[in-house]
């Protein structure tokens, strides 16, 4: 089993049939003894980021929508960003992994001005309590994988599940081509 770290993927495999994570692609934002917590990068809504935090519309990437991050906590929101330069970490924003980081949506946007290559906002987020990830990694419900770095930000996300296998050494990378359906096959 490859061990679950901040900044790393989890994509749902065949197995997992909770509609929650069916085909999803999870970036893992957090992981400790407690837990860990991810969101869910290939689930974009219809609401448009500027209906809801208007201040931010002019900065999210495309498509400039509010992504389903998962089923806890669905009324709140988590901004993911990507730093422009490594050495320019902006007031409000927390490092996940390189680059890649938490903002803080209370800070005013004007602090964040030029310092950012990309934003993602989500309603809610994907949750996991003490060793429940492991679990269900073992059980065979999700491969780990490492990330890309506009893996967060893709315009096309619908497509990310199958791409982010397609580039996976080995067989790993067979199951991009599997069927919705197997049965039909």
């Amino acid at each position: 089993m490859t061990e679950v770290s901040a900044g790393m993927l989890l994509v749902a495999t065949p197995a997992l049939l909770d509609p929650n994570f069916a085909d999803t692609v999870v970036l893992v934002l957090d992981v400790d003894e407690n837990g860990a917590l991810g969101v869910v990068l290939n689930r974009p809504s219809a609401i448009p980021v500027a209906d809801v935090l208007a201040d931010w519309r002019d900065v999210v990437a495309e498509p400039e929508v509010l992504f389903h991050g998962g089923p806890v906590s669905t009324e709140g929101a988590l901004a993911v960003a990507r730093l422009r330069r490594e050495d320019d970490v902006p007031v409000g924003f927390r490092e996940v992994a390189g680059r890649l980081g938490l903002v803080d949506l209370d800070t005013p946007v004007e602090l964040l001005d030029g310092s950012l290559d990309g934003l993602r906002i989500f309603a809610g987020y994907a949750g996991w309590g003490a060793a429940q990830l492991e679990g269900e990694i073992a059980e065979g419900s999700w491969y780990v994988v490492p990330s890309q770095p506009l893996d967060v930000f893709r315009i096309d996300p619908g497509e990310l599940w199958r791409d982010v296998l397609r580039r996976q050494p080995g067989e790993l990378a067979w199951h991009s081509t599997r069927p919705v359906d197997p049965d039909l096959n």
